[in-house]
Parts: C-alpha cells; sequence; structure tokens
C-alpha cells in the first residue's frame, strides 16, 4: 500500500477527482480511509489538528474528514477556527468520531458539522455520505457562482447606466447648441474638444423679423409669447433640417452658424436653402398673423468668412460663440434686409451665383462697416440644367 501522505490523482486526462482532506491523529486510521477513498477521490491526511488547518489554507479541499478525539488541537476546535475564517468556513465537514453521545453531535452540528459518522463507520455509508455532501456542495458552489455572476452584471449594468446617464448629460448640453444630428456625431466621435476656441471659415445666417418691435409695443405679453412660439417652432425645424448650428437667439432674432463645430460640404448652398425654408415656412404664419391684426414679415442676412468660435460662460452656463468681422457683417445684411428678403454680399454670392437667382440692390452703406457693401437679393434657387444630349 502507498503511503497515506501521498495525495491520490485521477488520470490526467479526466476531470480532476475531488479532494478529501482526512484528519485523525492514528496512522491505521489514515491508511485505511485512503484505501477505501482512494479509487475516487484525491486524498490528502493530516495526523493533527495544526497540519489540518495547514493544509485547508495552503489548499482549498472538497471535504474535510475530521476526527473529534485527537491530541492538542481537537476536533472541536479545528471547526471552530474552520468556520471562523472567511476563506474556509464554506469547506463541509464531516465528523468521524467513537464517541456517540448525542451532546457531541448537538456540539459539532452547532460548529456546522455537514454530517457526523460513528467509528467503526461502514465503508459504503461513508461513501455515500461523501458523495451525497460534494453534491450539495456542488449546489452550493452554483448558486454562489450565479450569485458573484448576478453581481457583476449587476455592477456591469450600473456602470453602463451610469455612462449612458453621462452620455445623455453631455448631449442634452450639446444640443443646447447644435442640431440633434451634430450633438449625436460630437458625442459618438468624442470631439466635445470641437467646443473649445478654434478659428474656421463659417457661413453666418442673421434672422430677424420685421414690425416685431411695434407688435409688442401693442399686443399684451400673451400675444408676443404665443406668435414667438409658432416663430420658433417653424425656423427650428429648419434649422435643424439644414444641419444649422443655433449660436443664439433672443426675442424674435437668430444666429445661425454653418461649417461649425462639424465642416460641412457647401456651407454657402445648404444655408441659401434654409433661409428660402424659412421664407416659405414663415408665408402662412405671416397670413394668419395679419388675420388677428398682426403686421409682421422676416428679414434675412447671409455672410460667409473666418471667424473665432467656442464655448464661453462660467460653471453651470454657457453658450457658444462665434467672434469677428462675418458675424457684424450678417448682423448688418439682416438689419437691412426688408420683409421677404435674402441679402448677402459679393463674396458670399461668389460661392454659388450659377445656381441661385439675385437682383443686385448696388452699394449700401452699413452701420459699422467701413466701406459700402455690394448688396444682392436672393430670389430663389435656379434650376439644375438639363442634360445635353451626348
Amino acid at each position: 500500500m502507498s503511503s497515506p501522505d501521498r495525495a491520490r490523482t485521477g488520470d490526467s486526462a479526466e476531470a480532476p477527482l475531488p479532494t478529501i482532506l482526512a484528519v485523525d491523529d492514528t496512522p491505521d486510521n489514515l491508511a485505511l480511509l485512503a484505501a477505501l477513498l482512494g479509487d475516487r477521490y484525491r486524498v490528502k491526511v493530516a495526523t493533527n489538528g495544526a497540519r489540518a488547518l495547514e493544509l485547508a489554507a495552503a489548499s482549498r479541499p472538497d471535504v474535510i474528514l475530521l476526527d473529534i478525539m485527537m491530541r492538542g488541537v481537537d476536533g472541536y476546535e479545528v471547526l471552530a477556527r474552520l468556520r471562523a475564517d472567511p476563506a474556509l468556513r464554506d469547506v463541509p465537514v464531516i465528523m468521524i468520531s467513537a464517541v456517540g453521545e448525542i451532546e457531541s453531535v448537538i456540539r459539532c452540528i452547532g460548529l456546522g458539522a455537514e454530517d457526523y459518522l460513528l467509528k467503526p463507520f461502514n465503508p459504503t455509508l461513508l461513501k455515500a455520505r461523501l458523495d451525497a455532501t460534494l453534491e450539495k456542495k456542488r449546489l452550493r458552489d452554483a448558486v454562489r457562482d450565479q450569485a458573484e455572476q448576478l453581481a457583476a452584471w449587476n455592477r456591469t449594468l450600473e456602470e453602463r447606466v451610469q455612462a449612458q446617464v453621462g452620455e445623455l448629460d453631455r448631449l442634452a448640453r450639446l444640443k443646447r447648441f447644435f442640431s440633434p444630428q451634430l450633438a449625436d456625431a460630437i458625442i459618438s466621435g468624442g470631439g466635445e474638444s470641437l467646443l473649445q476656441m478654434h478659428r474656421r471659415e463659417v457661413v453666418v445666417a442673421f434672422v430677424d423679423m420685421r414690425g416685431f418691435t411695434a407688435f409688442t409695443d401693442e399686443s399684451e405679453p400673451e400675444e408676443v409669447m404665443a406668435v414667438l412660439a409658432e416663430y420658433h417652432r417653424a425656423m427650428g425645424r429648419l434649422i435643424v433640417e439644414y444641419d444649422g448650428t443655433l449660436e443664439h437667439f433672443a426675442g424674435d432674432g437668430m444666429m445661425i452658424l454653418f461649417n461649425d463645430p462639424i465642416e460641412i460640404d457647401d456651407p454657402v448652398f445648404r444655408t441659401i436653402r434654409m433661409a428660402l425654408a424659412m421664407h416659405h415656412d414663415f408665408a402662412p404664419l405671416k397670413a394668419a398673423w395679419r388675420k388677428r391684426g398682426y403686421d409682421l414679415d422676416l428679414g434675412i442676412g447671409i455672410a460667409q468668412g473666418y471667424a473665432t468660435l467656442g464655448a464661453i460662460g462660467f460653471e453651470g452656463r454657457h453658450e457658444y460663440t462665434c467672434i469677428g468681422g462675418v458675424a457684424n457683417l450678417a448682423a448688418r445684411l439682416c438689419s437691412e434686409a426688408k420683409g421677404g428678403q435674402i441679402l448677402t454680399n459679393r463674396k458670399t454670392l461668389l460661392r454659388v451665383e450659377e445656381r441661385v437667382d439675385v437682383r443686385p440692390l448696388g452699394d449700401v452703406a452699413l452701420k459699422g462697416i467701413a466701406q459700402p457693401v455690394a448688396l444682392y437679393h436672393i430670389a430663389g434657387i435656379r434650376p439644375a440644367p438639363a442634360d445635353q444630349p451626348g
């Protein structure tokens, strides 16, 4: 018979055998246990309680067969120490003892023993008890693993929710400045750095209602708010549709940027299309308001040029701004525009002159602009030329 101190192992190609730690201060008893169980389990042995605790800590066994009456550290104390150790408290322990008093059984069960067998034990009964104990352990381990997996999933879910909440917060902040499409693009590309100050060629459109000041002087606040709500709803929808960036609005005035913070193709032509769409959608509002006695119309100015752009403000309150002569020029063009007009300058018109119908208005001195500006009213978009026969 091989020495009981040598661990028994199965075929390495098969699943590892359960590990049994047998603890008894009688070597013959350990040899008997190793002989009985070595074909079905990997058996380790300890000849005293202190050694049993060392082996259990070094290599967590699946089950411990523990004798009660041992010299030094007896089985009761070993069991108590196992249950006090967080790393070993779940290891099932079967007590084996010649002591059959009910008090001993109660004490062991109270200390956390899984089972209790009397010496001399029946080998078949011992194996049956071991198999039952290992099956219960397997089920408990499965439940524990599932609980740990569920806890990990919950942590992951919580992290994802927090990340999504953070992303929604960022998206909500960005949507104060940009169309939803641009805000989504900035978020997905991690491009919030685009809000930092930078210089870029942009197209600026100023939109303003004619007759609004007189209207507010003569109308109740509720009437003014109702008109503004209809106006903002109609114009805002078009700003989003054409991927404009609303720099700011105050009352009836709006400043809209194109080609920032994300560059777009053909920004001048897109701005003109938006402006024409605004006049188109403004017409039914104008007609309805006129029936209610409100004489309102729409003027738009468009200019293209370089500007410095970025977010300015303070903690909790930021605005996206455009600084440069192009913004001032667009504002002056808007102020000069009569109801129904879309005014631009020669430099901006050069980008699209083959595709739009314009009416030159001559050179006009604009407030805050040193030299007179050649003005053009954009009346519409020219039809695309028919394909020439090959």
